[in-house]
């Protein structure tokens, strides 16, 4: 099931950066900064808003968070990022999109190439996988208790905007488009739901099975990736149990 697959995909990658401390702050005020670029006013900028709400999940100081705000906005100096997408092939042909913020284009570029080599892959040109995907707003929504009455929340997703929602082992997964996405989720949390996790993420149009030998090159070249401080996100279409 597609939904199962990116909720897992989220798990995975939060787990990822929890096991990196250290790390954290910097992924989330990468994130901050961009976001930031387009108005330093989160009520002004829903961007901003849902960076700073994920920041604080993980017990980022207000200081770190305005002074990412201040570097994006020119009102502290520090170093200047930008955003930076890979595209290539891992083993067994599956697609890879890789979104990096870097303030080191030339590091970033020998990292990301040495990962994909090292492990059966090859970056390719920009627009090569690209088309295979979707941008889609992907809200979680858990019901391990298994209060929540699915009819109920179906109908109100729908009502707020939602294109589908898809329910299976205790988790909702509320799917809308960008445009839609922040409406949506205004909308849920209006109506007393509790948001586990939300973004604008890229979703497989279709899925590429692998052997066992090619899911493990495949699950070491993301580790790898994984380890860059630079990565922001990584989206692939191989078919995960």
């Amino acid at each position: 099931m597609a939904g199962h697959s990116k909720w897992h995909n989220i798990q995975r990658r939060k787990g990822a950066q929890d096991a990196k401390r250290g790390k954290i702050f910097m992924y989330h005020a990468k994130n901050i900064y961009t976001a930031a670029k387009a108005g330093g006013d989160p009520d002004m900028n829903p961007g901003l808003r849902l960076a700073i709400e994920k920041a604080k999940d993980d017990n980022m100081p207000n200081d770190n968070i305005d002074r990412a705000i201040k570097k994006a906005t020119g009102t502290l100096d520090g170093a200047s990022y930008e955003e930076v997408t890979y595209e290539g092939y891992g083993p067994s042909g599956i697609a890879i999109i890789v979104h990096v913020l870097t303030d080191n284009r030339n590091r970033t570029a020998a990292e990301i190439r040495h990962a994909f080599s090292k492990n059966g892959g090859n970056l390719g040109t920009t627009g090569s996988v690209s088309f295979m995907f979707n941008r889609t707003g992907c809200i979680i929504i858990l019901n391990e208790d298994e209060k929540i009455d699915e009819d109920e929340l179906t109908l109100t997703a729908i009502d707020a905007g939602a294109e589908d929602i898809e329910y299976e082992s205790g988790v909702f997964e509320v799917n809308t488009t960008p445009d839609d996405f922040n409406e949506v989720i205004n909308h849920l949390k209006n109506e007393g739901y509790e948001i586990e996790s939300s973004e604008i993420t890229l979703v497989p149009q279709t899925y590429t099975e692998v052997n066992e030998e090619d899911n493990q090159s495949m699950m070491n070249l993301i580790e790898m990736l994984e380890e860059s401080e630079d990565v922001q996100d990584i989206h692939h279409n191989m078919k995960e149990d």
